[in-house]
C-alpha cells in the first residue's frame, strides 16, 4: 500500500517537474521570439540606411556625369579659343580655372563615392551577419518547439500512468474490503 502511494507521489512529482519544464521552455521560446523581432527591426533599419546610401550614390553619380559633361565642354571650348587666341586669352584662363575646379569636384566626388562604396560593403557584411544570426535563432526556436512537444508528451504520459495507478488502487481497495468481509464471515 505504501509502495503504491510512493509510486503515485513519484508520478505526481514527475508530472509537476514536466509541467515546470514545459513552462520554462515556453518562456524561453517567448524570449527567443522577442530577440528575433529585435534583430528583424535592426535589419530593417540597416536596409533603410542602405537604400538612403544608394540614393546618395545616385546623386553623386549624377554630379559626376555633370562634371564630366562640363569637362568635355571645356575641352571643346579650349580648341575654339586657341584659334582665336589673341582676343580670347582671358577667357581661356577662366576656362582653365573652371576646369581645375571641376577636377577638384570630380576628385571630391570620387572620394565620396569610394566612401559610400566602403559603407555599402560594411552594411552588406552586417546584413550577412544578421541573416546568419536570424537563421541560428530560427534553428533554436525549432529545437525549443520540439523540446516543448516532448515535455507535453511526457506530462500526458505521466497523467495516464497516474490515472492507471489510481484505478488499480481503487480495485485493490475493493478487493481488500471483500477479503476482510470474507475473513470476518469465515471467523464468525
Amino acid at each position: 500500500m505504501d509502495t503504491i502511494k510512493k509510486k503515485m507521489l513519484n508520478m505526481k512529482n514527475e508530472k509537476d517537474a514536466a509541467l515546470d519544464k514545459a513552462e520554462q521552455l515556453e518562456q524561453s521560446l517567448r524570449d527567443t521570439e522577442t530577440a528575433k523581432s529585435e534583430v528583424e527591426e535592426e535589419r530593417d533599419n540597416l536596409q533603410k540606411k542602405i537604400m538612403q546610401m544608394e540614393g546618395d550614390l545616385d546623386q553623386v553619380q549624377e554630379g559626376l556625369q555633370e562634371a564630366t559633361a562640363s569637362l568635355e565642354e571645356a575641352e571643346k571650348s579650349k580648341t575654339q579659343y586657341e584659334e582665336e587666341i589673341q582676343g580670347l586669352n582671358r577667357r581661356l584662363q577662366l576656362c582653365e580655372e573652371k576646369l581645375e575646379n571641376t577636377e577638384e569636384r570630380l576628385a571630391a566626388a570620387s572620394s565620396k563615392l569610394e566612401e559610400a562604396s566602403q559603407a555599402a560593403d560594411e552594411s552588406e557584411r552586417g546584413r550577412k551577419v544578421l541573416e546568419t544570426r536570424s537563421m541560428s535563432d530560427d534553428t533554436r526556436i525549432s529545437q525549443l518547439e520540439e523540446e516543448l512537444k516532448e515535455a507535453k508528451w511526457i506530462a500526458e504520459d505521466a497523467d495516464r500512468k497516474y490515472d492507471e495507478a489510481a484505478r488499480k488502487l481503487a480495485i485493490t481497495e475493493v478487493d481488500l474490503e471483500r477479503a476482510e468481509a470474507r475473513l470476518e464471515a469465515a471467523e464468525s
